[in-house]
Parts: structure tokens; C-alpha cells; sequence
């Protein structure tokens, strides 16, 4: 009996557990997940405490033009083209880095030797290991590449890049990018990486945005400064990527992350009309979407002259931003303020690879659903463009280049498994075909 009684007890506990993790699971998927008991992590980012003309997507002048919107305002726009690797749109744009680096081309490993970021509490800080990864067995990612721990400065590896965007069906890529001379706190500087980036990129059709980092001292002036060095010296490469406004304009578009950190009253100073030292109507005159995290944001963007706002967080429930019942909401803002919505879908995310105390931002990819709820929930909103969140940011497992399943002594590597190392890049057409079609039955 007491045989009986052991198994009876061990067989109700694995099925408990199957019922957790099944919970888990489905709660992984719920698009209307808001902030959750999961998602403390907003402490991670650091806070702080003129209207425009609605703009539409353009490739070029040659491109098949779309149809205008419903809205404010109606707009036009050029959708997609034809590439080596099939339709391409460039209404679709994805997040990409060039910060890795290996001894090869490099003398070192950059980024892949990530260090073990201390959480700022030091009695939590004190539960966790620090320390730094050591390539190429130990690499600062959950996941691994297929192309193993490369150098974004290899020609190859920059061609498989640019492949596999087309074939994602992505159109433009979201290049990271910091001023010369200035880089993030464990790279090394990489804006002489640009003009390869961009002949990669024309060589498959792709268009170039400029996702402008944050940088010791940047504000209003620093970033004027930026965008007229961009425009002056990447303006007229065929892979730039810009923007037709519904009065004809074509225009460069630039993400600013973490805009929040600069108050709105600075940033009006370079992005409304009257501003000491503005942009508008000039010769570099672009669009400018800022980072939408906490909802008092959105007043701020607007206060502060930008074009648009994007949530960049994969991470379901992190941010108020990044959280996909909160869209229709952001949307609607916008659309009454003739502002652009640019909502960010993602994979998953798990960043303990680097954060080792964050697990509780961790959100699983459940072999692809995650993605595709993420996906609906943008399509929900009916925004203009989308992004994708990303390419290739391994650190956060966000990436959906191809991956490899990957065993060391120490380590067992996440995979796509049981699906191939295109899964993502699949899912990711599939979804941005749709994206397209269902756009056709909304516009005008």
C-alpha cells in the first residue's frame, strides 16, 4: 500500500506540473496581456520625468504605389519590390547590429564576451555570477549562431545577412548606429561599417533607416548634429531608405532611442518650426520616431515635435509601450494627433545570458507562437509600418537569424528545434505577405 500511495503522490505531482507549465505557456501567448506579475523589469530603464503631416511609406519614385489611408489625413505610399530573395516590403523594417566582432578581423571578441551586467541593488546583485563570457564556447546569448560568434566586419557573414533579411521579406533594416569615435559600453566604435551596410543592402533591394543611439552627452544639438553627418554623407547612396509624405516629399526616417532621456522642450527646440535650431523645412528635414515606453510619453512625443512613436521591446507586458493590449490605444492617440504608430513584434526575449537576475522578462518563443500573437496584435492596431525586434540583438535572444543547436561541457544553447534554422525568417514572410494583404482591405 505504501508502494501504491508513492506512486499515486509522484504521478499527481508531475501532472501539477504539467498543468504549471501549461499554464505558462498560454499565458506566453495571451495578446492581451498588459503588465503582469512577470514584468517588474521596467525599473531597468532609466526615466526622466507642433503637430505634423501623417507620412507614408516610399521605396523610390519606380516603386508600385499603394493607396492612401483612412485617418487624419490620407496618404500614399510604395509598399514593395522584388528582390533576389522574392517580394520585399518596406513597410516591414528590422532591427540590426554590427557590434560583434571576433579575433579573426577583429584581434578580439566583441559583444560575444559580453559581461555579466551586476543588478543595481547589491544584495541582489550578490545571489547572481559576474564575471565575462568567453567565446567561442561561452558566448553572451541564450542561442547560437549558425554563423557562429562572427565579426559584422566579415563580407560574408554581411551577405548572409542581407540574404536572410530578403528572405524574411523584411525591406529595410534598422542600422544601430552611435556618432564616430562613440560606441556602447561593451563594443567598439563601428560607423565606418556604414557605407558597407549600405551596398550590401542595395545589392539585395534593401533600404537602410538609422536607429540613432544613446551616447555619453547626447541631446537636441548633438543629434541635429548627427542626422545633418548622416544625410550629408549617406544621403544620396541608393540603399537609403526615405519617406513620401502626402504633400509629395521624400524624406529620411530616423528612430531615436530612448528619446525620453531628453525633455520634449528640448527636443521642440530642434523639431518644431519655431525651435532655436530646427530642422523643418530645411535640407535635412526627416521623419522622427521616438521610443514610446511609459504612457505619459506619448504627450511628451507629441510636445516635443516628433513624427511618430515605437515600442522596440519584445518582451510582452515590460513596458507600458511594448504591452500589445495598450496598441489600439497608442494607435488611436496617434492617429488623433497625426502622428505615426509603429508598433515592435519580437520572437521572445531572454537577455540572463547577460542580465542573469531579469528571468522574470523572460518570454518564451513556444516554437514560433509567441511570434505569430505578437504579429496579430500589430495587425490589430492597423499601423502603417511595423518592426520587427530583431535581427540579430542575440544578446536578448530576439534575433531571428538562423540558429544552431549548440552542446558544451558547461552549456546546453536554446535552438528552433524541432523546426529548422529558417523558421523565424519564414514566419516573419509569411506574416509581412499578410501584414500586406490585410493593409489592402483597410486602405482606401
Amino acid at each position: 500500500m505504501a508502494r501504491l500511495r508513492r506512486k499515486a503522490c509522484i504521478a499527481l505531482f508531475l501532472f501539477t506540473l504539467f498543468l504549471f507549465g501549461a499554464m505558462m505557456g498560454l499565458r506566453t501567448l495571451k495578446p492581451t496581456d498588459g503588465f503582469s506579475d512577470l514584468s517588474p523589469g521596467v525599473e531597468l530603464l532609466p526615466m526622466i520625468g507642433g503637430k505634423m503631416d501623417r507620412r507614408s511609406v516610399s521605396r523610390d519614385a519606380s516603386a508600385a504605389p499603394g493607396e492612401a489611408q483612412q485617418g487624419a489625413s490620407k496618404t500614399k505610399a510604395a509598399l514593395s519590390n522584388s528582390g533576389p530573395e522574392g517580394t520585399i516590403f518596406y513597410d516591414v523594417h528590422i532591427f540590426y547590429y554590427t557590434w560583434y566582432g571576433n579575433p579573426n578581423l577583429d584581434g578580439k571578441y566583441i559583444h560575444w564576451d559580453h559581461i555579466l551586467v551586476p543588478h543595481w541593488d547589491i544584495k541582489v546583485a550578490s545571489s547572481y555570477p559576474r564575471g565575462r563570457h568567453m567565446p567561442p564556447e561561452d558566448i553572451g546569448s541564450s542561442f547560437y549562431p549558425e554563423l557562429n560568434p562572427y565579426s559584422s566586419r566579415d563580407p560574408d557573414v554581411l551577405e548572409s545577412h542581407m540574404e536572410q533579411i530578403g528572405a524574411s521579406a523584411a525591406g529595410v533594416l534598422v542600422l544601430s548606429w552611435y556618432p564616430p569615435g562613440f560606441a556602447d559600453d561593451n563594443g567598439e566604435p563601428t560607423e565606418d561599417l556604414v557605407p558597407s551596410v549600405l551596398d550590401a543592402a542595395y545589392r539585395h533591394n534593401l533600404k537602410v533607416a538609422f536607429h540613432i543611439q544613446t551616447y555619453r552627452e547626447r541631446n537636441d544639438q548633438s543629434v541635429h548634429d548627427n542626422i545633418k553627418y548622416i544625410i550629408d554623407r549617406y544621403g544620396d547612396h541608393g540603399a537609403f531608405f526615405k519617406y513620401t509624405t502626402n504633400t509629395g516629399k521624400s524624406l529620411p526616417l530616423f528612430y531615436i532611442y530612448d528619446s525620453y532621456l531628453t525633455p520634449p522642450e528640448s527636443w521642440s527646440e530642434f523639431l518644431t518650426p519655431t525651435g532655436a535650431h530646427s530642422v523643418r523645412d530645411s535640407a535635412y528635414d526627416s521623419i522622427f520616431i521616438a521610443l514610446i515606453v511609459e504612457e505619459r510619453h506619448k504627450h511628451d512625443i507629441l510636445a516635443g515635435g516628433f513624427d511618430g512613436m515605437y515600442t522596440y521591446f519584445a518582451s510582452n507586458g515590460f513596458s507600458f509601450g511594448s504591452s500589445h493590449q495598450n496598441w489600439k490605444a497608442i494607435k488611436a492617440f496617434c492617429d488623433g494627433n497625426n502622428l505615426i504608430f509603429i508598433p515592435s513584434v519580437g520572437p521572445g526575449y531572454i537577455d540572463t545570458s547577460i542580465r542573469p537576475w531579469n528571468n522574470h522578462n523572460m518570454r518564451n518563443r513556444v516554437n514560433g507562437r509567441y511570434f505569430e500573437t505578437a504579429q496579430q496584435a500589430a495587425l490589430n492596431a492597423r499601423p502603417e509600418i511595423v518592426t520587427i525586434t530583431s535581427f540579430n540583438e542575440w544578446h536578448e535572444g530576439t534575433q531571428i537569424e538562423r540558429a544552431m543547436p549548440k552542446k558544451t561541457v558547461t552549456r546546453v544553447y536554446l535552438d528552433y528545434q524541432p523546426h529548422g534554422p529558417d523558421h523565424y525568417l519564414e514566419l516573419t514572410r509569411r506574416w509581412a505577405e499578410q501584414f500586406n494583404k490585410e493593409k489592402q482591405q483597410w486602405l482606401m
